[in-house]
């Protein structure tokens, strides 16, 4: 049996996966809120004391930046060391790699009624191809193509400077430089990349707040009650946000792809596109993405889709616990 975990900054997806021509087929899967254990030992000690099975290899991927075999995770209050969590659960030995690069990983292994189509382009499989995702932090990789097959890496391109487009943003920058030391994307792109873009909208007078909206975001996640809100018209301060959000997005996503050449194909996951797909195939975001100067005809061959299914990291990371079986 493989031991496969997906740990996010809100949840983490566990599986016991049995492999059947090489590939992960899963067997048992629970979903936790990663909160909700003091350390990433006792996640996992709680997951294999209820199942006992005996396992071959471990891979977990982790939302962070993994340096010789350890992480420490952003948007956790964790420090994740491999060889000494293997150790202390009496484990083989444990793989940790970042959540996208799991991601990247993930991608061969699902259907294409996983994916949604937001932009056609023109199929080149045998073009790099780039991950872009928005959750509860920003995260990006990349799949370099070596003549054979893709190769995934892991990147924190989610941490580089925000750069601002337009006049609106510039403004937005400037609002989170008196609160923040170092404004990346992953600050405007994240849920909480969503908020800090309505507080900024409300806080400049741009739109007044209504009290039942700041009575749900208060009781709610203020994330989700700014897409919903938005996608239902309901409120034109979250509207708004949400517009800005997913020109933000194209931008970076169209960076992303140019800093990587991915011809092959970008690819939006994360657990934020799948609630706006409807707003991502709207035009303000393709129109983002593509407007890069003399590079526009480029970008514009370039394939976007959404990834639907949100175990791609989980079936990612049992793709990398087989491939060390094997390699």
């Amino acid at each position: 049996m493989i031991l496969a975990g997906d740990i996010g900054g809100t949840k983490t997806n566990l599986a016991y996966f049995k492999i059947k021509d090489k590939r992960p087929v899963p067997a048992i899967e629970e979903t936790v809120r990663s909160r909700n254990f003091a350390t990433l030992y006792d996640l996992l000690l709680t997951f294999i004391s209820a199942h006992r099975l005996r396992i071959a290899h471990v891979c977990l991927s982790i939302a962070g930046p993994v340096v010789n075999q350890r992480s420490q995770t952003p948007n956790l209050p964790w420090v994740v060391d491999a060889y000494q969590l293997a150790k202390t659960l009496d484990l083989p030995t444990i793989w940790l790699i970042n959540d996208l690069e799991a991601n990247a990983r993930g991608i061969s292994e699902l259907e294409p009624s996983d994916f949604s189509v937001v932009h056609e382009g023109e199929e080149r499989p045998d073009g790099n191809q780039a991950v872009i995702s928005a959750g509860t932090g920003l995260g990006e990789a990349g799949l370099f193509w070596n003549g054979r097959h893709h190769i995934p890496f892991a990147s924190e391109g989610g941490h580089a400077d925000f750069a601002p487009t337009d006049a609106t943003q510039l403004e937005l920058l400037r609002y989170l430089m008196l609160t923040h030391e170092h404004v990346s994307y992953e600050l405007v792109l994240s849920g909480a990349g969503l908020y800090n873009i309505y507080k900024f909208l409300r806080d400049s007078g741009r739109h007044q707040e209504p009290a039942w909206l700041k009575a749900a975001i208060s009781s709610h996640d203020p994330a989700a009650t700014i897409a919903e809100s938005a996608l239902a018209e309901k409120s034109p301060l979250c509207l708004e946000a949400l517009n800005m959000f997913a020109s933000i997005y194209g931008a970076e996503a169209g960076n992303l792809a140019l800093k990587l050449m991915s011809l092959g194909g970008l690819f939006l996951g994360g657990g934020i596109a799948p609630k706006i797909i409807q707003k991502l195939k709207e035009p303000i975001f393709l129109k983002s993405m593509t407007d890069k100067g003399r590079m526009r005809a480029l970008v514009e061959s370039i394939p976007v889709k959404v990834i639907m299914n949100d175990k791609a990291a989980l079936l990612g990371a049992a793709r990398c616990a087989i491939q060390q079986l094997y390699d």
